[in-house]
């Protein structure tokens, strides 16, 4: 059975682990209502997307 021969130190481990950490989404301001959302996606709040309207909502 394949055991380590010396403790993995705190240094070495960290390392391995920098990559692990969460980031926050990329937003981008829909050009027509200047809402935050999610790039390349429809608008939440007006529905539009590159400039038509894709969702119709009720008001």
């Amino acid at each position: 059975m394949a055991v380590p021969k010396r403790k993995t130190s705190k240094s070495r481990r960290d390392k391995r682990r920098t990559h692990d950490s969460l980031e926050a989404p990329g937003l981008s301001l829909c050009p027509q209502c200047h809402s935050p959302r999610r790039p390349h996606r429809v608008c939440p709040v007006c529905g539009t997307y590159r400039g038509r309207e894709v969702i119709e909502f009720e008001e």
